[in-house]
């Protein structure tokens, strides 16, 4: 039997260029796709930075509302070890610690803790006075080494509390 008399008689399939043509579309579009939803990826993480600085943003009006001043004292990096480091349950982020948040000073006062696991570190600085505070969110997101910040900051203008928050520059 010919090559034609077997096309004739119904045999089909697909010749290798066609398979070709067909990885190479595939492979295009993973090109596209996968970077596309990395950074979708880290865009949902980063929410969750904006997300706490905003509870701290409220409870920090509350308190202004309630003693004319921002929450005065200041709390490091918390926790101290950067998440990527402790790497909980595998996920890359940092494990929620009660002792971390409960009893310090700061926290307390902003009513703030955090008890699921997350992939940033917090800090607060508080003025003297009360005017002024800035309140950050440090993470590294993919663990590669650059981290990125994003801040809120909040003042007295003129007795009316005011905050905004600074998401970053860079993408990570």
């Amino acid at each position: 039997m010919s090559s034609t008399s077997r096309r004739r008689s119904g045999v089909a399939g697909f010749t290798l260029i066609e398979l070709m043509i067909v990885v190479a579309i595939i492979g295009i579009l993973a090109a596209v796709a996968i970077p596309a939803f990395m950074d979708y990826m880290k865009k949902g993480k980063r929410s969750e930075a904006e997300l706490n600085l905003n509870v701290m943003a409220k409870a920090n009006k509350a308190n202004y509302v309630d003693h004319a001043s921002y929450v005065e004292t200041s709390q490091a990096a918390t926790p101290t070890i950067n998440c990527c480091t402790q790497n909980t349950s595998g996920g890359k982020r940092c494990a929620a610690v009660n002792a971390d948040w409960q009893g310090v000073a700061t926290w307390d006062a902003l009513d703030f803790e955090l008890a699921q696991p997350f992939y940033f570190q917090y800090a607060y600085v508080g003025v003297v006075g009360g005017a002024t505070y800035t309140a950050t969110a440090t993470g590294d997101l993919d663990c590669d080494g650059v981290p990125i910040v994003v801040t809120l900051t909040g003042a007295d203008s003129g007795g009316t509390p005011s905050m905004a928050i600074t998401k970053p520059t860079n993408r990570d």
